[in-house]
């Protein structure tokens, strides 16, 4: 096995307590995430002084004190000497590295021999000369910068007289989270009853908690039910100097205006998962900051991430991420403005729970996924190395909670109001048979690659929902023998959305499905004789779809069945398929030109499910014009949808009319996942590496690599965002989206 590349972080790192610390761990763990186990990262911490040591975890393989010069330069001379090592990252603070304005990272700098990127976590504007030369060493040393807002970058250009193009702007990363009302959190905090107010991170006098306090008598008199909770040590650098003095004044503080039973301490370095919950169970997150350049505030960054409205001085990051929409800013050292902003918020809970929406939704670019994305691009432009290895992203571990918690007892729901169910939208033919599709795979790949993830005893589990999804689908043949598309959330046929609408793509689609479980011998023989039963009452009355995606859907069905039988209801399934895939030629023979490969006038939706019926209908029966026309739409496809090497599916808004302009956007995962599956059939069946390749870039749409840069599938609650607009994500984790991504996921095992 190839040996992993590597990363060397300089930084501190925990068990230190330290804001950057806790960032590099983050970052490091995102990273190693997001391309294991083709990469790794590595880390050289940084000790307070030559006696103080830590117990470091694994990927710690370097300490340096802070105040030695030397150690420094032997750290860089060994990173030097290990090939695996192809880039160095530097997190910096002034703070942590030793000499004036922590000029000893120069010497590391000047004995490096690898590429480097610095990572400035603060900047100040109006320099004097010595931190000037020290800022504009650095930069001159390393090969590239980063900051963390575009004010902390405009600053490093205008006033350090850096080139534009050396810096990069990667915002401070936030953990991904649903997003939740603080309701459901508080009673774990024993203040279900409580209005919460909430502040963060190491206290130390520049954090400004007095005004905050002093603000409180005229907010609690009208508001008596409000707790405000500071939570958090005092910086160890702080208490080393002065110990306890600043916390004891803001005590005695708290007592002099009798706000004992509003104001609680809490004197402790939590765990990330206990930091959380405190974020999920406030109401209004107060940023306190006296100092008015802070290029960046990890606590605040959190604060919006968690989707809490944040009531903040107007430091330099706070005015660049709060907008009206999302908080307020207030004065430094103003009570009177805190106590305005807090009792306007408190006074409008409808507000409040606006500007928190707003802050989650606009956060969502900021998640350790996506910043991980962002450096490992940043990297690539420095390491050829690195660049092959972020070609390779780690596929997630197969999840199908999102889809268990879409699923009632009667069916999957249609669409979900961020990651929750929203049952009152009913349920569709199409979103079952999907998820049937995705219920049997899972099922019977639980014996061979899934087994770790999904163990024997949840085969019950999965089981269950096959029988509610194909119990869905019984249910939705009307008298006629034809399936309808819509069922409201009373569980009644929609009659009147069936009849607006085509119902030739869900029908498809089921029987598609269908097919699935009745070729599925590792299923129960209850299962497979009822999708049977079903396929031949459908069967029995059917004549060719007229949409090309329907005849599709079922000739990749009638191809499951085919593993199995040879017959069904009286039907010769070759002789079906044999009439579907002609029916494909001759749409494709009707519509297409040397410049127009396809098999209708405009691209649409699922576009890669028609080749890849014709592949597959080569793959049963031989005949070499299936598989010339497959292949050549296909190709077609992928000139048209693949585009400075990333997948861009063809936009809803408007589709690509073959005469007219290609829509962008809106991206479905649906697209994407028929892109996959076809590739998938592609490469298996004629064995070209290039349709392989391809499929994992397509799949990649997922992970980051679309015209966003943004993760659309969401490791944290194991759904997919509904699509990729021109600016925006689409947060919302629908069925259509989850059983689309799955689909795809399973065509890569």
């Amino acid at each position: 096995m190839k040996e992993a590349i590597k990363i060397a972080y300089v930084s501190t790192f925990p068990p230190r307590e330290c804001g950057i610390a806790t960032f590099t761990a983050d970052l490091t763990a995102a990273m190693d995430d997001l391309l294991a186990p083709a990469f790794e990262s590595r880390v050289a911490a940084v000790n307070i002084d030559d006696i103080s040591r830590y117990h470091y975890p694994r990927k710690v393989i370097f300490q340096i004190d802070q105040y030695s010069r030397q150690e420094y330069v032997e750290t860089a001379e060994k990173i030097n000497r290990m090939n695996d090592i192809k880039l160095v990252n530097i997190q910096h603070e002034f703070g942590i590295f030793g000499g004036k304005y922590g000029a000893h990272i120069l010497s590391f700098l000047e004995v490096l021999k690898k590429p480097s990127i610095v990572t400035f976590h603060s900047i100040l504007p109006s320099p004097d000369k010595e931190f000037y030369n020290i800022v504009r060493s650095i930069a001159e040393k390393a090969s590239g910068l980063t900051a963390m807002t575009n004010l902390s970058r405009e600053i490093i250009i205008r006033e350090y007289g850096v080139a534009d193009e050396k810096i990069s702007v990667i915002p401070h990363g936030i953990h991904s989270m649903p997003y939740n009302s603080s309701a459901r959190h508080k009673s774990a905090l024993g203040i279900s009853k409580k209005v919460n107010l909430l502040t963060f991170g190491f206290l130390n006098r520049g954090k400004g908690l007095e005004y905050v306090i002093e603000a409180l008598p005229k907010v609690v008199k009208a508001y008596p039910d409000l707790i405000y909770i500071i939570l958090g040590v005092t910086h160890p650098n702080v208490l080393k100097e002065e110990g306890e003095s600043y916390r004891n004044f803001l005590i005695q503080k708290v007592r002099y205006l009798n706000l004992s039973s509003h104001v609680n301490f809490y004197n402790e370095y939590v765990s990330l998962d206990e930091l959380l919950n405190f974020l999920k169970a406030a109401d209004i997150y107060i940023a306190t900051s006296l100092n008015p350049n802070q290029a960046v505030s990890g606590t605040l960054s959190y604060a919006l991430g968690s989707g809490r409205p944040v009531i903040s001085t107007s430091f330099a990051q706070a005015k660049e991420l709060i907008t009206s929409e999302a908080g307020i800013l207030v004065n430094f050292r103003d009570p009177g403005s805190y106590a305005e902003a807090i009792m306007r918020l408190l006074k409008d809970p409808s507000l409040r729970e606006q500007m928190g929406k707003n802050a989650y939704f606009r956060t969502r670019n900021m998640t350790w996924e996506n910043v991980a994305l962002e450096y490992s691009k940043l990297f690539s432009k420095y390491s050829l190395d690195i660049a092959e290895v972020s070609e390779h992203k780690k596929i997630p571990r197969v999840n199908l909670n999102h889809m268990f918690r879409l699923t009632d007892n009667f069916g999957i729901i249609q669409f979900a109001k961020l990651s929750l169910p929203d049952i009152s939208s009913g349920y569709t033919l199409d979103d079952n048979a999907r998820a049937l599709i995705v219920a049997c795979v899972c099922y019977g790949e639980l014996g061979r690659a899934l087994k770790a993830v999904y163990p024997d005893k949840q085969k019950s589990e999965l089981l269950k929902r096959i029988e509610i999804y194909l119990g869905f689908i019984e249910s939705a043949l009307g008298e006629d023998r034809v399936f309808c598309n819509y069922i409201r959330s009373d569980r009644s046929v929609d009659l009147e959305l069936n009849k607006k609408d085509n119902l030739d793509d869900a029908n498809g689609r089921a029987l598609w499905a269908l097919a699935v479980v009745a070729a599925a011998d590792y299923l129960p023989d209850s299962a497979r004789n009822k999708a049977i039963f079903l396929l031949k009452k459908r069967i029995e009355i059917y004549k060719m779809f007229e949409s090309p995606r329907s005849i599709a859907f079922y000739a990749k069905g009638v191809s499951f069945l085919l593993k199995k039988m040879q017959e069904i209801g009286g039907k010769d399934l070759k002789e079906l398929l044999v009439a579907h895939c002609d029916r494909l030629i001759s749409l494709y023979r009707g519509v297409s030109s040397e410049e127009w490969q396809w098999f209708e006038s405009y691209l649409t939706y699922s576009n890669a499910i028609l080749p890849e019926a014709l592949i597959l209908g080569y793959k049963h029966t031989g005949n070499r014009e299936y598989l010339d026309i497959g292949t050549k739409t296909l190709d077609f496809l992928i000139g048209k949808t693949f585009v400075s090497g990333i997948y861009m599916p063809i936009g809803q808004d408007g589709w690509h009319h073959r005469i007219g302009e290609r829509r962008y956007f809106d991206q479905q995962p649906e697209d994407v996942s028929a892109m996959v599956c076809a590739l998938a059939t592609a490469h298996s069946i004629t064995g070209k590496d290039s349709y392989k390749k391809l499929m994992y870039e397509a799949f990649n749409w997922f992970l980051g690599d679309n015209s966003l840069k943004q993760v659309v599938y969401d490791r944290v609650t194991g759904g997919c965002y509904d699509g990729v607009g021109e600016r925006n994500i689409n947060l919302n984790q629908g069925a259509e989206s989850i059983t689309s991504y799955l689909l795809a996921r399973f065509a890569i095992i």
